[in-house]
């Protein structure tokens, strides 16, 4: 077995985390956020998930420089709660949800592509969407089939596509922005009731799909030149451009449409440019945010591509995950496993592919990683930590603060959802160390 390649330095790290950031989520999510609140103060959940993300992204920062390995929480997991002990428990119950996760991430952003060639294409049938969804999860499967050092090419190239569609929006939003309309919110808006939280919640939920994929770069950590210097500058780069570019264009698009009418959109840039420009320039900008769909899918399996390879190479996963490319130096076998069961996440509709993903990834994933970072401090001193995140415990208390309160207030079912796949992860994860006489049996 011959070993990654480091390929990739800070632009095109940077460029794989705003990419898997960006993608279509800002441009489908928006009416969802407006729908949780009813009304424009959901915008609240814009910057309550930029402080959630900001805060999270300073975990993954340190932990990424201290352990800049392809695979990132996988390995996280296994040293901070034991190689020998809980750590097999932790690693796999990340892998189990993982093969969930990363279907349903990939899958939303090609649900929103075939959501937004509805604006050019309107009379496209409901299985002829979910044919185009599909297709985009095979290309890019396809892009990425290749040797890292091309991908960082692609990564670059599409980057800037995708920052002139948002910058175009922002541009066009501050010039015909009226704050009457931002500020035009329903009586009683801001009434501390319970409804006010829960609603305040399912929007954070919805603004945290849109801000993830700022720890991408942990994912190809092995890949990754000059590492423990790379990884934290890429990823908190990345928060801070996506921030701002968010906050801004989404403030911007409801100082030009009502709420009323963006909270039923289904393609809704594309009616903002509509309205200011004419339907030639909406379906300009509707051509950009399709590019920009593709390269949230290009960049999100580029990612987790690579952490079946890692556990597999590790001898905890499927063998056939561990093969490399002998030319190439990639992970063959799980880059066409991530493009095929991504494309068959596609058959299911985008709000319940988000709150699903989100639960799921909160859950199981994103609660034991802050935690890692807390557990390795106290366990690993010996580990060599490049980067510390700032202000520590503060940016982890808030973290596992924000997130806990995304999966409290997500809903009884995706809660369900949630633990049935965590208590099928620890019985799964029993039946096998129990055949391989591992932790706790031996």
């Amino acid at each position: 077995m011959t070993t990654l390649e480091r390929g990739l330095g800070f632009r095109e790290a940077t460029a794989a985390n705003m990419l898997t950031m960006i993608g279509i989520g800002p441009f489908v999510t928006i009416p969802l956020l407006i729908s949780a609140m009813h009304g424009p103060q959901a915008m609240l959940g814009w910057i309550l998930g930029a402080a959630v993300s900001i805060c999270d992204g300073l975990v993954w920062a340190e932990l990424g420089a201290a352990m800049p390995e392809s695979g990132g929480p996988y390995r996280y997991l296994l040293e901070a709660y034991g190689p020998h002990g809980l750590g097999r428990l932790m690693s796999f119950l990340f892998l189990w949800q993982l093969m969930a996760q990363f279907p349903l991430t990939l899958a939303s952003g090609a649900v929103g592509f075939s959501q937004y060639s509805l604006y050019l294409w309107p009379h496209l049938t409901e299985t002829a969407r979910k044919m185009i969804a599909m297709a985009v999860c095979l290309v890019a499967c396809a892009l990425i089939y290749r040797r890292i050092q091309s991908i960082g090419r692609w990564s670059i190239a599409i980057w800037c596509l995708v920052m002139f569609a948002g910058l175009w929006i922002v541009a066009d939003g501050l010039a015909h922005a009226r704050l009457a309309m931002i500020m035009d919110t329903p009586p009683g808006a801001f009434r501390l009731t319970r409804d006010f939280w829960i609603g305040l919640g399912g929007a954070t939920l919805f603004a945290t799909y849109d801000y993830g994929g700022y720890n991408t770069v942990c994912l190809l950590g092995g890949e990754i030149r000059k590492p423990a210097r790379t990884i934290p500058r890429s990823i908190l780069a990345a928060i801070g451009a996506v921030a701002a570019l968010y906050l801004v264009m989404n403030f911007t698009i409801l100082g030009v449409l009502p709420w009323q009418q963006a909270m039923r959109s289904t393609y809704v840039a594309s009616e903002f440019m509509d309205r200011l420009h004419g339907p030639h320039a909406a379906a300009a900008i509707t051509v950009l945010i399709l590019v920009t769909a593709f390269a949230s899918v290009f960049g999100g399996m580029l990612g987790f591509s690579r952490v079946p390879y890692v556990a597999a190479a590790d001898g905890r996963f499927f063998r056939a995950f561990a093969r490399l490319d002998p030319s190439g130096h990639f992970p063959s076998f799980s880059v066409l496993f991530v493009g095929i069961a991504s494309a068959a996440g596609c058959l299911f509709d985008l709000e319940s592919i988000v709150k699903t993903l989100i639960v799921i990834q909160t859950l199981i994933g994103s609660l034991a990683v802050v935690g890692a970072a807390t557990m390795l401090r106290a366990t690993r001193p010996d580990i060599p930590r490049p980067f510390r995140m700032w202000l520590y415990p503060l940016p982890s208390l808030i973290a596992f603060a924000g997130w806990t309160y995304i999966i409290v207030t997500s809903g009884t079912v995706y809660i369900a959802a949630g633990f049935a796949m965590l208590a099928v992860g620890i019985a799964a994860y029993l039946w096998r160390a129990k055949s391989a006489n591992e932790w706790p049996w031996t």
